[in-house]
C-alpha cells in the first residue's frame, strides 16, 4: 500500500479568496505522453521526495521511497504501465487449481544486484521476514492471506505487543514451502482468488541472503533485483540509480542514471522543469493549474491521464481523539465540504469528486457509495452535528504535509467546514512526509489528517483491505468493524469475479455508515518535463515509466 504523499503544491492565492472567488476552469486535457524514437543512454533528473523509512520493500509504503523501491526490485509480477494487467516479470508460472494452493516456477539466471541468482528461497526468506511481526515491516500485513500469519504476530498488551511474553509463536508461514530452487509453493488460510495479481506489490521482492546478516545497513544501500541499481543516497538531497548491466529481465529502462533530486517545495522543482535544470516532475503546483498555465509554461512538455489514486482525510483513532468519535460528527464534516468549488477553483477541475473510497479506474467501482454524506449540504451537516450533541472540541483541525503542496486545498477544506458547521477549523502543516507519517504510524496525530491512496495492484480489494481491515497496515484511523472484515474474507474466497465485486462493494457501503475517512477526490496525474527528454508516459499508478523515458 502507498500512502500517497502525491498531490498539487501551494498555489500563490490563499485558499479563503479562491474559495471567495471564482478563478479559472476547464478540464485540462493534455498528451498522456511525450514522443517516442529517444536514444538509449545518457542520465535523467527527477522530482523526488524524503522517504519516511530506510529502503526496505517490506517497510516502505509510501511513495517518496515507493518510487525508488519500484525502479531497482522487480518481483514476480510486472504491471503494464498503460493498463496496470499484471504479467509474470521474475515468475515463469503461477498456477492453482482451488484458488487456495499456488505452486510458483521462477526464471532461472535473474540475478541481484550483488550478483547472486534470485533463487525461490529468496522470496520465501523475504515474506517470512515480513510476516513476523517482531520485525516491524510496515507490509507485514500484506502476507496474512498465507496460512501460518496468525502464529507470527505478537500477543502482547500495550503500545508494544512484541515485548517480552508478546512474542510470536512461529517465524515461518507454514504456507510457504521451497520445492526447489526455482520452485516454491504458497497455501492460504482461505481460498484467494486474486492472489496473483497481488504479486507485484513491492512488499513480494525477493531479498538477497546478504540482506538477512544486517537489514538496518542494508535500508540505506539496497541491493535490489530490477533494472536500476541504488548508486547514493544523500539524505536530503537526492537518490542516485544507475543501470544494472545484468539485468535480464524484459522490462529495462533506456537511460543509463537515474537522480532523484529532493525538493522541498513542488514551485521549485516546477521552476526547474521550466529552465530545463530538471527533467520529469510528477507534481504540478496549483499556481500552474489555474487556467492551464502549465501549458503554454511546458507547451509539449505535459501530460495528463486519470490514476488508481484518491485522496481522503482520515480521523485520528478515537483513543487518541475521541472528539471526533461519533459516526455522526464525521459525516457532518464530510457534508461540510464543498468538493465542487475547491476542485474548480484550487484545482482547475484535475480533480474529480470522490462518490465513495474506491477509484473509478479499477473494476468492480460503484458510484455514490458515500451517499449525501459525500455532498455538500450545510444545512444538513450543521443539523446532523447538532444531532450529534455538537463538535466538544475547541476547534477542529486537518493537518498535512507542508514539504509537497497541500497548504491551499486543507485551509481551503478548513474554510468551507467552518463556514458550513460555525466551528473554527484550523489547517497545520507538518514539516516534511517523514515526519508527517511517523506522527500518524506512532499515533501521536490528534484531529483530522491528509491521507491519500495510491493502488499497489489494480484491484477494488486494494482500496479497501489494506485501509480499513481491523488491523491492517495503513489503517491509520484504527477503524474495525466486524462485519466489514467478514464480507472482505468472503469477497477474497469468492471464485467468480462478480460475485466477488459486489461483497467487495457491500463492504464499502459499511463505510458510509461509520466514514472512518471522508472520500475527497479522485486523482489525475500531471506531469511536466524538459526538453530535453522524450517518452514520458504516467502509468496507470500515477508514476513515471522508466522504461519508455530516454533523452532526445
Amino acid at each position: 500500500m502507498r500512502g500517497t504523499a502525491r498531490t498539487v503544491a501551494v498555489a500563490a492565492m490563499s485558499a479563503i479568496a479562491l474559495l471567495a472567488a471564482g478563478c479559472g476552469s476547464g478540464d485540462s486535457g493534455g498528451d498522456q505522453s511525450s514522443a517516442a524514437g529517444g536514444k538509449t543512454g545518457g542520465e535523467i533528473t527527477v522530482r523526488g521526495c524524503n522517504p519516511q523509512n530506510p529502503l526496505v520493500p517490506s517497510n516502505t509504503t509510501e511513495t517518496c521511497g515507493g518510487n525508488v523501491i519500484d525502479a531497482i526490485f522487480s518481483k514476480l509480477v510486472h504491471y503494464d504501465p498503460e493498463t496496470a494487467k499484471p504479467e509474470n516479470d521474475i515468475a515463469e508460472s503461477i498456477d492453482t487449481t482451488d484458488n487456495q494452493n499456488f505452486t510458483v516456477k521462477i526464471k532461472k539466471g535473474r540475478k541481484f544486484h550483488d550478483g547472486t541468482e534470485i533463487k525461490a528461497k529468496n522470496f520465501v526468506d523475504a515474506w517470512n521476514y515480513a510476516a513476523y511481526a517482531p520485525n516491524g515491516q510496515s507490509s507485514g500485513y500484506f502476507m496474512e492471506p498465507i496460512e501460518g500469519y496468525g502464529d507470527m504476530q505478537c500477543t502482547g498488551e500495550g503500545d508494544d505487543p512484541c515485548a517480552g511474553a508478546g512474542n510470536a509463536k512461529a517465524k515461518e508461514l507454514t504456507g510457504l514451502k521451497v520445492v526447489d530452487d526455482y520452485t516454491f509453493t504458497i497455501k492460504t488460510t482461505e481460498k484467494v482468488s486474486n492472489l496473483p495479481v497481488r504479486l507485484g506489490y513491492s512488499a513480494f521482492s525477493p531479498l538477497p541472503d546478504m540482506f538477512f546478516k544486517d537489514p538496518k545497513s542494508f535500508g540505506d544501500k539496497p541491493i535490489g533485483s530490477g533494472p536500476y541499481k541504488l548508486d547514493a543516497w544523500n539524505k536530503e538531497q537526492s537518490i542516485v540509480l544507475s543501470k544494472f548491466a545484468d539485468y535480464n529481465g524484459d522490462f529495462g529502462g533506456k537511460v543509463d542514471k537515474i537522480t532523484f533530486k529532493i525538493y522541498q517545495e513542488s514551485d521549485a522543482a516546477y521552476n526547474d522543469v521550466i529552465a530545463n535544470n530538471l527533467d520529469i516532475t510528477d507534481e504540478i503546483p496549483t499556481s500552474a493549474l489555474i487556467d492551464d498555465k502549465y501549458k503554454s509554461d511546458l507547451p509539449d512538455r505535459n501530460a495528463q491521464k486519470e490514476t488508481g489514486v484518491i485522496q481522503t482525510i482520515t480521523f485520528a483513532p478515537t483513543k487518541v481523539d475521541p472528539n471526533y468519535a461519533d459516526p455522526k460528527i464525521r459525516q457532518a464534516i464530510s457534508m461540510a465540504i464543498d468538493r465542487d468549488t475547491i476542485i474548480k477553483q484550487i484545482f482547475n477541475n484535475t480533480r474529480v469528486p470522490a462518490t465513495g473510497w474506491v477509484s473509478p479506474v479499477v473494476d468492480g467501482y460503484k458510484a455514490d457509495q458515500c451517499g449525501e454524506y459525500c455532498k455538500y449540504d450545510p444545512a444538513k451537516a450543521k443539523a446532523l452535528l447538532q444531532e450529534a450533541g455538537g463538535f466538544k472540541g475547541s476547534k477542529i483541525t486537518l493537518s498535512y504535509n507542508a514539504d509537497a503542496a497541500h497548504k491551499d486545498w486543507t485551509e481551503a477544506t478548513c474554510n468551507s467546514i467552518k463556514q458550513a458547521l460555525g466551528v473554527d477549523c484550523v489547517a497545520t502543516g507538518v514539516v516534511d512526509f517523514a515526519t508527517f507519517r511517523s506522527q500518524i504510524a506512532d499515533r501521536k496525530m490528534k484531529g483530522m489528517f491528509r491521507t491519500g491512496w495510491q493502488m499497489d495492484y489494480p484491484s477494488i480489494e486494494n482500496f479497501l483491505a489494506p485501509i480499513y481491515k481491523t488491523g491492517a497496515s495503513s489503517n491509520d484511523g484504527d477503524y474495525s468493524n466486524p462485519e466489514f472484515d467478514k464480507l472482505l474474507v468472503q469477497a477474497a474466497a469468492a471464485t467468480d469475479e462478480a460475485e466477488a465485486n459486489k461483497l467487495y462493494q457491500q463492504a464499502e457501503a459499511l463505510l458510509a455508515q461509520d466514514m472512518p475517512a471522508i472520500p475527497m477526490w479522485y486523482g489525475k496525474t500531471t506531469m511536466g518535463w524538459s526538453d530535453k527528454v522524450t517518452g514520458v508516459k504516467i502509468t496507470a499508478f500515477g508514476t513515471i515509466d522508466f522504461t519508455s523515458v530516454s533523452l532526445k
